[in-house]
């Protein structure tokens, strides 16, 4: 689609196998990197792969619920990468150990845990200190913000999942937040293909 509306990506990363000969025929050379193990998706691929203060994920809330959670794997195998995906009303992000997000209140804010977790909240209608939450036990879907919000978990595995509205600032938070384990790592080496 992007190259059809005359958008041409700086890169293609993946097992290129979904890829249509006419897409990669119009991409100048060098724009397509092929990793051709079948270990990973193409989400993790280019996820690893991409150095960027933010990563903007769009296309993985789709039709398909197995890419999905294949997509939350991977944002919990990698608790580094700063990660926001983007759906038609939601976006999600893995909670790094300490954010602060300027929401207004009101605004609905989930928590779905990837693994056991545990933090505290300040801002939230109902608060989260005390609970253990596991995705086979207590999980935190419909609250609410009263105001901004501060989120800490003793563990890279609770998603939090706002309004799309609140992207703005999702990534302001994500880019200030403490507790993330260093910069980011270099990305894997790749052969253009």
């Amino acid at each position: 689609m992007a190259v059809r509306a005359g958008l041409l990506p700086e890169a293609v990363i993946g097992d290129l196998d979904s890829l249509a000969p006419a897409v990669a025929a119009a991409l100048p050379p060098g724009r397509l990197w092929r990793i051709a193990e079948q270990d990973s998706t193409d989400f993790e691929k280019c996820l690893t792969r991409i150095e960027a203060p933010v990563i903007l994920g769009l296309g993985f809330y789709g039709a398909r619920i197995d890419h999905a959670l294949a997509v939350w794997n991977a944002l919990a195998r990698h608790p580094d990468r700063r990660c926001v995906i983007l759906g038609g009303a939601d976006i999600a992000f893995l909670a790094p150990p300490r954010i602060a997000l300027a929401l207004a209140p009101g605004t609905r804010l989930s928590l779905f845990p990837l693994g056991p977790v545990a933090g505290e909240s300040a801002g939230l209608e109902w608060p989260v200190k005390g609970i253990g939450f596991a995705p086979d036990g207590r999980i935190g879907t419909s609250n609410r913000a009263t105001g901004p919000v501060t989120l800490e978990f003793d563990a890279a595995r609770m998603l939090v999942i706002v309004p799309r509205g609140a992207l703005t600032s999702v990534l302001a938070g994500l880019r200030s937040a403490s507790g993330w384990s260093g910069a980011p790592p270099a990305p894997a080496p790749v052969r253009g293909g």
